[in-house]
């Protein structure tokens, strides 16, 4: 591998070597800042080497990985929500954990494998990324030891990942024992040539395979698992499993899916599209009779991995150009909501109730702000980020003649402003909450506190420029989907 080759891998060699750096100086300093601020230096040098590998020209590096400028993106945009929730976690686990070295490296490792996960474009590069991803979340969800909540949801998590795993090895022994080869390019070609038990052990297997990603993305009917995990998990590893974990496999699905024409592939189609019917119209369903918060969002998730699978059926270059919006405008807007939770938090009790954030905006204005706003950006209202991502959605599925999908996505999309505006009701209400929420007050006026309100508020920034003038981040996704395509 020559020096250039090897520059295009920087990303990953950065996120590993601040793994190791961490676990190494937690050894002799148990200064949960100075941890800190190692794992920020790492996940920032990250993203500079993100961008330098974007400007080499040359990007042969592994068969197994494809580092074009699609994965340089995704990438980006997992160090970005990474470092978001590292910030928000300082604060938390200052307030809930007193071991919190760990923390950081799983969560490094975690960025890590789905990092790999998004460049993947061989089997042996999936299992890899997939299991550095599912390994790291296991520590992480189950992360408070004093919860019993956390420790069911990792076990949870653990048996989900386990069968996860079990489906895909079959699968990829399956498809390799008919194919005898492992590349998703490949096997995209293979589709259509099989015949005869050939072709029944080769749809067998891309079935079991796609019941693995299923799984993974917590869709209907692989969801069960979502509300649990969830709930009993840490705020801010919630909102990493329903960002990064989530969104690397949904761009994995979207790499195999681009070498696929869905035109022709008429069961592949048929499958996505139904399991996209039946995320709108379950996810917004089951959110509807929430009364706990990480639940509604747990269950809006599922809604949102429904919406990206409207585009993802659509195809082509439209296909790319939504999710990637979607996919970074949902991160943002669901992070922020998450992180919320976190702030208002405390040690054994997570604020889930939604008696927790009754009359909010009395006592902590500009928090309840920012939640209102996040909110409002998961509904797609106008003037938040979301709004432009579910419009690219129909416009994809709109090319494609997608009318169902597209009816059923505005018909749920219209469900959902009544969980949302709910929890926004009572944010504005006038009776007072649970006394919990003042406890927040002073962690504000430390560095925990003020990192958390610089975090939460850039993010919320970010979700009100989009909304208005989202031009910059358009242009950058239509370069590197021409560029993909």
């Amino acid at each position: 591998m020559s020096s250039l080759n090897l520059l295009v891998v920087t990303p990953y060699l950065v996120l590993a070597g601040t793994a190791v750096v961490v676990m190494l100086v937690s050894t002799f300093s148990k200064s949960h800042a100075l941890l800190l601020w190692l794992t920020g230096a790492g996940l920032a040098g990250t993203f500079a080497s993100v961008l330098v590998a974007a400007a080499s020209p040359d990007r042969r590096a592994t068969a197994l990985l494809r580092i074009d400028d699609y994965a340089l993106y995704f990438t980006g945009l997992v160090v970005v929500i990474t470092t978001a929730v590292v910030f928000l976690s300082y604060s938390y686990l200052g307030r809930t954990e007193r071991q919190r070295s760990d923390y950081y490296v799983l969560m490094l490792l975690a960025a890590l494998g789905g990092s790999i996960l998004i460049a993947s474009t061989h089997f042996a590069s999936l299992f890899l990324g997939l299991e550095i991803l599912s390994v790291s979340l296991y520590g992480l969800i189950s992360y408070p030891r004093a919860r019993v909540q956390a420790i069911e949801a990792g076990l949870k998590y653990l048996v989900l990942a386990a069968t996860t795993a079990a489906f895909l090895l079959l699968g990829m022994a399956l498809i390799y024992a008919v194919t005898g080869f492992m590349s998703l390019r490949e096997l995209a070609g293979f589709a259509g040539q099989a015949t005869g038990w050939d072709a029944l052990t080769y749809r067998i297997g891309i079935g079991l395979v796609l019941a693995g990603i299923g799984f993974k993305l917590a869709v209907v009917p692989f969801h069960l698992w979502t509300p649990d995990v969830y709930q009993g998990a840490p705020a801010p590893v919630a909102a990493f499993v329903a960002t990064v974990s989530k969104g690397a496999v949904l761009v994995l699905l979207l790499r195999y899916i681009g070498e696929v024409d869905l035109a022709k592939g008429g069961v592949l189609a048929m499958i996505l599209s139904a399991v996209a019917y039946a995320s709108m119209i379950g996810g917004n369903l089951l959110a509807l009779m929430q009364q706990n918060v990480k639940r509604l969002l747990a269950y809006s998730s599922i809604a949102h991995m429904g919406y990206m699978l409207v585009a993802l059926v659509a195809g082509g270059s439209s296909s790319r150009i939504a999710v990637a919006f979607y996919l970074s405008v949902y991160s943002v807007s669901l992070a922020t909501a998450f992180g919320v939770i976190a702030v208002l938090s405390r040690p054994k009790d997570e604020a889930e109730s939604l008696d927790v954030y009754r009359g909010m905006i009395r006592k902590r204005p500009v928090l309840a702000s920012i939640f209102t706003a996040s909110l409002l950006s998961l509904a797609g209202i106008p003037l938040t980020a979301g709004f432009l991502g579910k419009f690219f959605i129909v416009r994809a599925g709109a090319g494609s003649a997608l009318w169902g999908l597209i009816a059923i996505l505005a018909i749920t999309s219209a469900m959902s402003l009544y969980y949302y505006l709910r929890v926004i009701v009572v944010v504005f209400a006038d009776e007072q909450g649970v006394e919990r929420t003042r406890g927040a007050g002073p962690a504000s006026r430390r560095m925990g506190g003020r990192l958390a309100a610089v975090t939460l508020s850039s993010m919320t920034a970010i979700t009100i420029f989009l909304g208005v003038y989202p031009d910059p981040l358009i242009r950058l996704i239509n370069a590197v989907a021409a560029a993909a395509g």
